[in-house]
């Protein structure tokens, strides 16, 4: 899974990133982007791995592809599609805002999304042209003329939500359709999660209603702070955060924010050995959440035994004891993995 965090110049885009990732930003990458592979915290492996001590003694947490991208320009704003272009690999949308120095939150919201419907129009737009020429050519197979019309219908439907202002999401596309204009990638069709990049003066300010009216998932961050904070010895730290009133670091909670934001979640494997998380969409099946173990297990899968988080906790982290008490699970192929559950795959040999 990769998000990608994008914001107009001068927003603290690259700063984030560092504070998120520990990877200074590459000038050199500056304008195809860079990308750096985070791991997602989870205090349940954290107490799990801890009640088990594996042999790898630290848990192995889901990783994260994190991908900085160039600032938008707010004056000179041709170059913004080639910009954004970048974002369009990116499973998720991270959109920083400068909360330090400007409070016209909800007008940067609106600003960027309408440079990506721009962006997506332009798309939408070139291939309509594309489909208009190739109907003109009626010497083809009425399967491949059934196909282009359908598409140019789609197509059609697209132009009109985005030329209104509105995201290709308002269009309510059917998987067909879906499939249809996936190689597209348009931006307006992402999933959005919104930072606020605070600063010091303004640490303990209240995310705007207006802001949250517009989007779903708003997080915020004194990132500056807490990227110079990170570099003092923790006891200097402590005193510090304790004069600012600030009560817990945000980082592992803004990446958490990111990764559900983004539409996934874990499932958790125990053993001797190690202890793990794996990301996994919201919705997947046993069988795909087993392909991301290994594809043998999903190819060669047989059944798997499934406990809760919270039943694995009542039960002191002992699978032996949640067999007893009737709250270990045997599911099949068709089981919808839930957030946090503990599987043991079972396959055929």
């Amino acid at each position: 899974m990769k998000a990608g965090l994008v914001g107009f110049a001068g927003s603290g885009k690259s700063t984030v990133f560092e504070w998120l990732s520990g990877e200074k930003p590459d000038p050199a990458k500056v304008q195809q982007g860079q990308t750096a592979m985070i791991d997602v915290p989870d205090d349940r492996l954290r107490a799990i791995t801890a009640h088990y001590k594996p042999k790898k003694p630290e848990p192995v947490f889901a990783k994260l592809a994190l991908l900085d991208t160039p600032g938008l320009l707010t004056d000179e704003r041709k170059d913004n599609p080639r910009r954004l272009a970048i974002l369009r690999e990116a499973g998720a949308l991270v959109v920083v805002l400068d909360g330090f120095s400007r409070d016209d939150l909800a007008e940067q919201l609106r600003r960027f999304r309408e440079e990506c419907q721009l962006a997506d129009l332009e798309i939408v737009l070139n291939r309509i042209s594309r489909v208009e020429t190739q109907l003109k050519k009626r010497a083809r197979p009425a399967k491949e003329i059934e196909a282009d019309e359908a598409e140019l219908a789609l197509l059609r439907r697209l132009e009109q939500a985005l030329e209104q202002g509105q995201p290709a999401s308002v269009v309510g596309l059917n998987p067909e359709e879906e499939k249809t204009i996936r190689s597209f990638q348009l931006l307006t069709l992402k999933p959005e999660i919104v930072l606020i990049n605070r600063g010091e003066h303004n640490l303990g300010e209240a995310v705007p209603t207006e802001l949250c009216s517009l989007s779903r998932i708003v997080l915020q961050a004194p990132v500056k702070l807490e990227l110079e904070l990170r570099t003092l010895p923790p006891d200097e730290r402590e005193v510090f955060m304790q004069e600012l009133g600030l009560q817990v670091l945000q980082r592992e909670a803004v990446l958490r924010g990111i990764f559900y934001g983004a539409g996934r979640q874990v499932f958790f494997t125990v053993g001797e050995d190690e202890c793990r998380s794996w990301a996994i969409p919201v919705g997947a099946t046993v069988v795909e959440a087993a392909a991301c173990i290994h594809t043998d297990l999903a190819e060669k899968f047989v059944r798997a035994n499934v406990i809760s988080y919270a039943d694995f906790l009542a039960c002191n982290f002992s699978e032996k004891e949640a067999k007893t008490r009737g709250l270990m699970r045997t599911e099949g192929k068709t089981y919808i993995v839930q957030d946090g559950d503990i599987v043991h795959i079972l396959a055929s040999s």
